[in-house]
């Protein structure tokens, strides 16, 4: 952990964190309405007069929108470059968010929703993508991991505002009209950001590349890396999305679509989502439960710097296990706390509260950051995009299914049931780590393949032809 922040001390590394900083204001994007609906649903369901299948569909609105958007990006993201296209994602955020404040009726806001995953979507698997390519090799998890820090900050952060916001009269209107404000910026950061070097030999803008190395590598390995992405770059041009499921590269798209949708099937979207309504499920009132998922917030922003901190000095599979039995432990704690009497979970909702911020915990430090930064440094380089774009629709996919149909679970089996239910997907999560998912740490393109059981130089050699 000293090394990595001492590696960030130097000039050159300074400038490529704070680059990534600016990336990572995609994942705040995420984060900063994942947070805004958590503690806006209880106010915009009473005021618009809808049901929890109104509910519904006004969370899962932006998370099938966030699925289109991932697929669109797979091709903007090579085509007009990562930077414009975070920069089109920002406007449109912008614009959408302001729609949803305006919104008067359900119908309205649900198609703002969608509007404004179309920008979510874009921005969760390039934001990661951009810092992975801008980053060296030693600091890229830490870095990477920006972009989950980011996402924690942002749902923090709106928890803050819609409490602040609660006493407002139309108080959901203002909750989400703020969010044109980190919309806006991440369109402001984009312009002033360059492009990833990758990108630009990939469009045969190699001095510009170079200069751009140059600010950012210490002058010995600029043309070393120059060399390496040149290897790689006229073979992403070429790379077909069959390729996917051919023998050589299906190891590789069954580690990523597999973490992919356990880390939604653990339950995590669910509980941001409807934090608020899990805590009146404890017993606490409106305004109570909203004040409360500021804890919530806290706790995923620490955990998700924690693993930030952890990541290049310890390793992606150790911190995805430990998270796991932490997340097993909670959940599991969390459904015996609901399956016992109505008057003990009132007397004693501090266990539940407890039991929701250990799960939080185990996640920040495991799925949430690691899926991601694994999407940005597993695959093979001819055919990253596209592979990263299927691993994100599957997870928007997973995200839509477990939000939409969470409080239906809830009244079918049980706030009990509902938990343990994800309790066995996190057991799930812990063996296919323990199966399947490899160490890339530190590790190059062919060590990952040898232990997956891919050849690294036929993998390679298949994107290419």
């Amino acid at each position: 952990m000293i090394g990595f922040v001492r590696e960030l001390a130097r000039p050159e590394n300074r400038r490529t964190a704070w680059i990534a900083l600016l990336a990572a204001l995609g994942g705040l994007l995420f984060g900063f309405d994942t947070g805004v609906v958590g503690s806006a649903e209880p106010y915009f369901s009473k005021a618009l007069g809808i049901g929890s299948f109104g509910e519904s569909w006004v969370v899962g609105s932006l998370l099938l929108g966030a699925v289109c958007g991932a697929a669109l990006a797979g091709y903007l993201a090579d085509a007009i470059s990562r930077k414009w296209t975070k920069f089109v994602g920002g406007c449109i955020f912008t614009v959408a968010a302001l729609g949803s404040a305006f919104a008067p009726n359900v119908e309205f806001l649900c198609a703002a929703r969608f509007v404004l995953g179309l920008a979510v979507g874009t921005a969760s698997f390039v934001a990661p993508m951009y810092i992975s390519e801008q980053s060296p090799k030693r600091l890229r998890g830490g870095m990477t991991a920006l972009n989950q820090v980011m996402i924690t900050l942002g749902i923090l952060v709106a928890y803050l505002s819609d409490y602040g916001l609660s006493g407002f009269s139309d108080n959901w209107r203002w909750m989400f009209g703020v969010e044109a404000i980190p919309g806006l910026a991440l369109a402001v950061a984009m312009v002033v950001v360059p492009h990833t070097p990758r990108w630009l030999v990939q469009h045969d803008r190699k001095d510009e590349a170079r200069e751009v190395l140059g600010r950012l590598r210490p002058e010995s390995d600029v043309d070393d890396e120059i060399g390496e992405i040149e290897k790689v770059a006229g073979a992403q041009k070429r790379a077909r999305l069959s390729l996917l499921v051919s023998p050589r590269l299906r190891p590789f798209l069954v580690v990523g679509v597999g973490l992919a949708i356990l880390q939604q099937l653990v339950g995590i979207n669910a509980v941001i989502y409807f934090g608020a309504t899990i805590l009146k499920f404890m017993g606490h009132s409106t305004n109570v439960a909203v004040y409360e998922a500021i804890s919530l917030g806290i706790v995923n922003f620490v955990f998700a710097g924690v693993a930030a901190l952890l990541l290049d000095v310890i390793g992606r599979r150790r911190l995805l296990v430990a998270g796991a039995v932490v997340m097993i432990a909670s959940l599991a704690a969390l459904g015996w706390y609901f399956s016992t009497a109505s008057s003990f979970q009132h007397a004693q909702a501090w266990i539940g509260l407890a039991s929701v911020l250990g799960f939080l915990a185990g996640f920040e430090i495991s799925l949430g950051p690691v899926f991601w930064l694994m999407i940005s440094e597993l695959y093979p380089l001819g055919i990253r995009s596209k592979a990263m774009a299927v691993s994100t629709m599957a997870n928007w996919l997973f995200n839509f299914l477990v939000s939409y149909f969470f409080l239906t679970m809830t009244k079918a089996i049980g706030n009990d049931g509902t938990f343990w239910f994800f309790g066995f997907f996190a057991l799930c999560a812990l063996g296919f780590t323990i199966w399947k998912v490899p160490e890339t740490k530190g590790r190059s393109l062919e060590e990952i393949e040898e232990e997956l059981g891919a050849d690294a130089s036929e993998a390679e050699a298949e994107v290419a032809a």
